[in-house]
C-alpha cells in the first residue's frame, strides 16, 4: 500500500531458503505499509518464540493460549506522565491483550521438541519486519514497518529466510545468509558498580570496590563505572565534580594500575530533563508534534537527541573522543539506545535510522569494544562486541507488584533468566551476549541463595559477559570457592537447553565430562 492506492508485488527465491519480495515505483512514491499472509498451524504441543523489540522487552516461548500484555489497565494520565509506552514498541505496534495473538520483531521461531521452524528477516533497513501471530487462525502475519518512507524506484518489500530443522541448523544457517560474525571471541569477566550502589558512586565507593576486586578478579577483567558519575544524564564531558573530584582519568589509570580494563557508562542517544545539555540546547532534540520526544521516566524524565542535527554529532565526537582519548577507557557500556530511532521519516525506516546510529557508534569507537544496551536487538547485529538480551535483573525474583503491571521492560530477574533462555542463540552468532550480573553477596539482595545460583549458572552457561556487582571484599572464603566455581563454568562446551516435563535443563560438557543444569 502507497498512501491509498495498493501495488501489486512480484516475489522469488533468490536462493535457498530465501524469499525476496521486491516492487518497482514511481520515485518519491510514499509508502504506507506491506502486510503478507502465511498459513502457519501450531500444535497445541508447540511453542513459539517471537522477539522482542529491544534488549530488555521480555520474549519468552509462548503456547497458542497465551497473551502478550500491553499498556491495558494502566491509567491514560499515568502513561501520558511517566511515558510507559516510550520503552518499546507501545507507540506503533498494537496490543489487542487477546489470548493467541501475539507479535514480535524480526524473526520467529516455532518449536517442537527438537524441531525448529525459523521465520526471519534478512535485511531490516527497509523497515522492522512485524510477526503477528494469531494462533486461533494458524495464520502469521508479516508487516514492514516503512509508513511514511519515500521509495526511491525498487523497494525490499520483504526480505525473508525461511529453515526447519535442529536449533543450531537453522540458525547457524541465518546467520550465514545474512553474513554476519562476531566481532570477538572474548569472553568478559569482571564488575559493574551499578547493581549495588545504583547511582550513589563517589571516587572513593569505585576505589574500595576496586580494591576488593583484586582479590578475585584476573589481569585483563574488566571493571565498569556505571550511571552516577556524570552530572546529568546527558553531561557527558566532565564528571560530578563532587563524586569526583579528581577527574575520570585518574579513575580510569586507577583501575589501569590494578590491572584491568576500564570501562564506562554513557546513555548518548539521550540527556533527561535536569541536564544542562537539555536546558541549554533545545534545537537537539526530536521533536514530534513541535513537542521533545520523551523515552521514559528515569532520572528526571529524558528525550531523544536528533541525530540529523550536526551539533548533536559534534558533540558526541567530542565526547566519545575525551573518553577513549584523554581519559583512557577501554570499553563503553552504551544505555538507552533505542533513543535514537522512536520513528523514522521520508528518507529511512525507523529501523534504517537505529541501524545508522549504531554504525555511528562504531565509527567513533574504533578498536574499542562496546557493550550495548537497551537497543532494538536486530540493527546491533554485527555491529557491537557484547550486547544485552534481557532486561535488568532486580534484587528480589520478580520486581515490586506494582512494577509488574507496568511494561515488558521492567527490571525482573525472573524474566531476565526467561530471556537467557529464549535468546540463547544470539551468543557467538551476532555478539557474544550479555545476560546481565550476578549476585554471590547476602547484603543488600533480596534473592535466596537458590535464584541466585538459577542467575549465575545460568548466565555461565548461556552468556559470554560475566560480571557481578559484589564488592568482593565482603566474599567468605566459602563465597570466593563459589565464584571459582562458577567462573569456571563459563568453560562448558556442548552447551544445549531443552524442555523436560515443562521445565527448562541445560546440558553441556565440562572438562570432557556430560552435565546437565536443571532450572526450577
Amino acid at each position: 500500500r502507497c498512501g491509498q492506492e495498493k501495488v501489486s508485488l512480484h516475489g522469488e527465491a533468490e536462493a535457498q531458503n530465501q524469499l525476496h519480495v521486491l516492487c518497482d515505483l514511481p520515485a518519491d512514491t510514499v509508502l504506507g505499509d506491506v502486510r503478507a499472509e502465511l498459513p502457519v498451524a501450531m500444535k497445541d504441543s508447540e511453542r513459539v518464540f517471537l522477539n522482542g523489540y529491544q534488549t530488555w522487552t521480555y520474549c519468552p516461548e509462548y503456547t497458542k493460549q497465551d497473551r502478550i500484555r500491553g499498556m491495558h489497565g494502566i491509567p491514560q494520565f499515568l502513561i501520558s506522565k511517566f511515558a510507559f509506552d516510550r520503552y518499546s514498541d507501545y507507540h506503533f505496534v498494537p496490543y489487542p491483550d487477546q489470548k493467541g495473538l501475539l507479535h514480535g520483531v524480526s524473526w520467529c521461531c516455532f518449536r517442537d521438541g527438537e524441531t525448529y521452524r525459523l521465520i526471519a528477516s534478512l535485511d531490516e533497513d527497509p523497515g522492522y519486519t512485524l510477526f503477528l501471530y494469531d494462533a486461533n487462525r494458524g495464520i502469521l502475519h508479516l508487516k514492514r514497518d516503512c509508513d511514511g518512507v519515500k521509495a526511491q524506484g525498487g523497494f525490499h518489500a520483504l526480505d525473508l529466510f525461511f529453515a526447519e530443522g535442529g536449533e543450531q541448523e537453522v540458525y547457524d544457517a541465518w546467520f550465514a545468509a545474512m553474513g554476519i560474525h562476531p566481532l570477538t571471541a572474548k569472553k568478559l569477566y569482571g564488575y559493574s558498580s551499578w547493581y549495588n550502589r545504583y547511582q550513589n558512586i563517589t571516587e572513593a565507593a569505585i576505589l574500595q570496590d576496586l580494591k576488593g576486586c583484586q582479590t578475585i578478579f584476573e589481569p585483563g577483567d574488566l571493571f565498569q563505572i556505571d550511571d552516577g558519575w556524570e552530572p546529568f544524564v546527558g553531561d557527558w564531558l566532565e564528571p560530578d565534580p563532587k563524586k569526583f573530584p579528581d577527574g575520570m582519568k585518574a579513575a580510569a589509570d586507577a583501575i589501569h594500575k590494578a590491572g584491568f580494563q576500564a570501562g564506562l557508562w554513557l546513555a548518548p542517544f539521550v540527556a533527561e530533563e535536569k541536564s544542562a545539555l537539555y536546558r541549554e540546547h533545545p534545537g537537539w532534540f526530536l521533536k514530534i508534534n513541535g513537542k521533545p520526544w520523551k523515552d521514559g521516566c528515569n532520572w528526571s524524565g529524558f528525550y531523544s537527541l536528533d541525530l540529523d542535527h550536526r551539533e548533536v554529532i559534534a558533540y558526541l565526537k567530542k565526547v566519545f573522543a575525551r573518553v577513549y582519548d584523554e581519559w583512557g577507557f577501554d570499553l563503553v557500556k552504551l544505555d538507552f539506545l533505542y533513543g535514537a530511532a522512536p520513528f523514522g521519516n521520508e528518507q529511512e525506516s525507523r529501523a534504517r535510522r537505529m541501524r545508522r546510529a549504531m554504525e555511528f557508534l562504531r565509527k567513533l569507537s574504533g578498536n574499542h569494544p562496546i557493550l550495548g544496551c537497551g537497543v532494538p536487538v536486530m540493527p546491533a547485529f554485527g555491529l557491537v562486541e557484547y550486547c544485552r538480551i534481557s532486561c535488568d535483573v532486580s534484587l528480589d525474583w520478580d520486581d515490586r507488584l506494582p512494577m509488574r503491571f507496568l511494561h515488558r521492560e521492567r527490571n525482573s530477574t525472573k524474566h531476565a533468566i526467561g530471556n537467557m533462555l529464549s535468546r540463547r542463540a544470539l551468543n557467538g552468532r551476532a555478539y557474544l551476549s550479555d545476560p546481565d550480573v550476578f549476585f554471590l553477596r547476602t547484603e543488600n539482595c533480596r534473592l535466596t541463595k537458590e535464584q541466585k545460583m538459577m542467575l549465575a549458572k545460568t548466565g555461565a552457561l548461556l552468556g559470554d559477559v560475566w560480571l557481578t556487582s559484589d564488592d568482593p571484599s565482603s566474599y567468605t572464603e566459602e563465597m570466593k570457592q563459589e565464584y571459582q566455581a562458577l567462573r569456571r563454568l563459563t568453560n562448558a562446551q556442548n552447551i544445549h537447553a531443552s524442555q523436560e516435563n515443562g521445565h527448562w535443563v541445560i546440558h553441556y560438557t565440562l572438562d570432557g565430562s556430560p552435565e546437565e543444569f536443571r532450572l526450577q
